[in-house]
C-alpha cells in the first residue's frame, strides 16, 4: 500500500513538472554582443542607438569625463579647460541634463584630507563649468578622497591617474 502511494506522488510529481516546462520561443533573441541591423529611415542621419542627450551621448560627445591634478594641486590647468570646455559646449546644447563632479586622490595622506583634497578639485571643476554659463544648479560634487582608484599600483603613474575629478552625466 505504502509502495503504490509512492508511486502515485512520484507520477503526480513528474506529470506538474512536465506540464510547467517552457516551450522554446518560436524567433530566438540575439545572441548577446550581436544587435539586428537596423536601416535608417531614408533621408535620416545614421544612428548608433544613442540618444541625444544620454549618458552615452555625453561620453562619447565630449574630450574626455576626467580631469586630472597635480600633486596636492586642484587649480584647472590647460589641459584641464579644454576637456572642461568641451563638457560645456555639450552641457550646453542639453539644458535640462544634469551633471555630477566626483573628486578623487591618490592613495597618500590620510582619509580626511584626501576627502577635502577630492571636495576641492570636484569644485575647482564645477566653479569653471559655471563660469562658462552652466547653471550651478545643475551640478553636484561628491568626493571620494582615495576610496575608489582608478588605477591600483604604488608608483607614481598610478597616483597620477587618481589625481583626478570625474563628469557624470545624471540621466532621469
Amino acid at each position: 500500500m505504502a509502495r503504490l502511494t509512492t508511486t502515485l506522488l512520484l507520477a503526480t510529481a513528474l506529470a506538474a513538472t512536465a506540464a510547467c516546462s517552457k516551450k522554446r520561443p518560436e524567433v530566438l533573441p540575439p545572441a548577446p554582443g550581436e544587435a539586428p541591423a537596423a536601416t535608417p529611415a531614408p533621408g535620416a542621419p545614421p544612428t548608433d542607438g544613442v540618444a541625444p542627450g544620454s549618458a552615452a551621448d555625453f561620453r562619447r560627445s565630449i574630450t574626455s569625463d576626467t580631469v586630472n591634478f597635480g600633486l596636492d594641486q586642484a587649480d584647472v590647468d590647460a589641459t584641464a579647460r579644454t576637456i572642461l570646455d568641451s563638457q560645456a559646449e555639450w552641457l550646453q546644447r542639453y539644458p535640462n541634463v544634469r551633471i555630477q563632479l566626483e573628486g578623487h586622490a591618490d592613495e597618500r595622506g590620510t582619509r580626511e584630507y584626501n576627502l577635502a583634497l577630492g571636495d576641492r578639485r570636484a569644485n575647482a571643476a564645477k566653479n569653471y563649468l559655471a563660469a562658462k554659463g552652466i547653471a550651478a544648479s545643475r551640478i553636484t560634487t561628491i568626493s571620494y578622497g582615495k576610496e575608489r582608484p582608478l588605477a591600483l599600483g604604488s608608483d607614481e603613474e598610478s597616483w597620477a591617474q587618481n589625481r583626478r575629478a570625474v563628469t557624470v552625466a545624471v540621466t532621469n
